[in-house]
């Protein structure tokens, strides 16, 4: 009954998080628990046949809590700083506080007073972040790094972020350029990633990162390595499908109210053994 319990509260955290940006369902794994053996098995002889064991369970248990990792669908917002991604692979974002690096799939961006890319919790998007695309760090958005050719008191009239994650600016000069790179991870076994609260995952290294990209960090250009592909002006919706998250609902509803009826015949059976002395 705790079991099923915990089975309705994962039921009800992916419900809870149907209208979440880049959220991944989870599922509960069940299990037979030990069994009682009251008789092994025997193998047979010339003389005599094999025994069968004699077995009786003990209950069920869980053996895993498991992210579905699978591709949300995709919708069109507008602002550039929306950023979803179409593929495998995760945004790497830092904490500009305690320089600790997180996962997420989340890419509801938006530029702070600096002009840098970041979380709606002020955690800063990572990358190259020059435009020779060789120095990893925060993507900033802004002049920095212009031509030679363009005038130097020309400001960003306009940007764009590209499939491959690279950060193209306009100055008010009509000039254009690469400003930065916004590189991501992938990970062998994400679903030994932590999560953290406000769509960020922790435990990069215990999931895995396929450390193959050209980033001192190991993270790969978007396209490559096989990483997805970023679509600017867009948000990744919640893998949340409600149809099967209310069957699930009542299937185990269902199981909760069989196991509680056997602990009542149980008692009943109890009963009727201590009623028969009278």
């Amino acid at each position: 009954m705790i079991l099923f319990q915990q089975r309705m509260d994962v039921i009800g955290n992916n419900i809870a998080n149907v209208n979440t940006t880049g959220f991944k369902s989870a599922r509960m794994d069940f299990a037979d628990a030990f069994s009682q053996t009251y008789r092994g098995a025997v193998v047979g002889t010339g003389t005599a046949s094999n025994t069968d064991p004699i077995q009786v369970g003990t209950g069920v248990t869980s053996t895993a809590i498991k992210s579905q990792f699978t591709q949300g669908a995709i919708t069109r917002t507008g602002p550039q700083t929306d950023l979803a991604i179409s593929g495998d692979g995760f945004f790497m974002v830092e904490d500009p506080v305690s320089s600790s690096a997180f996962a997420t799939r989340a890419g509801d961006f938006r530029l702070d007073q600096s002009y840098r890319l970041v979380t709606n919790g002020g955690f800063r998007v990572q990358g190259f972040s020059d435009s020779a695309l060789s120095t990893e760090g925060d993507i900033v958005i802004d002049g920095t790094g212009r031509p030679s050719t363009a005038d130097p008191l020309a400001t960003v009239s306009s940007y764009s972020i590209g499939r491959d994650g690279k950060v193209a600016v306009r100055l008010s000069d009509g000039s254009e350029f690469v400003r930065g790179q916004i590189l991501m991870q992938r990970f062998s076994d994400p679903n030994a990633l932590t999560k953290q609260g406000n769509n960020l995952y922790s435990s990069l290294l215990a999931a895995g990162p396929l450390t193959s990209g050209t980033a001192p960090s190991g993270a790969s250009a978007p396209g490559t390595n096989g990483i997805g592909v970023i679509e600017s002006g867009a948000l990744e919706l919640s893998n949340v499908d409600l149809a099967n998250e209310f069957s699930g609902m009542i299937v185990a509803q269902r199981a909760f109210q069989a196991n509680a009826r056997i602990i009542t015949t149980s008692d009943e059976m109890l009963q009727e053994l201590v009623n028969l002395k009278r």
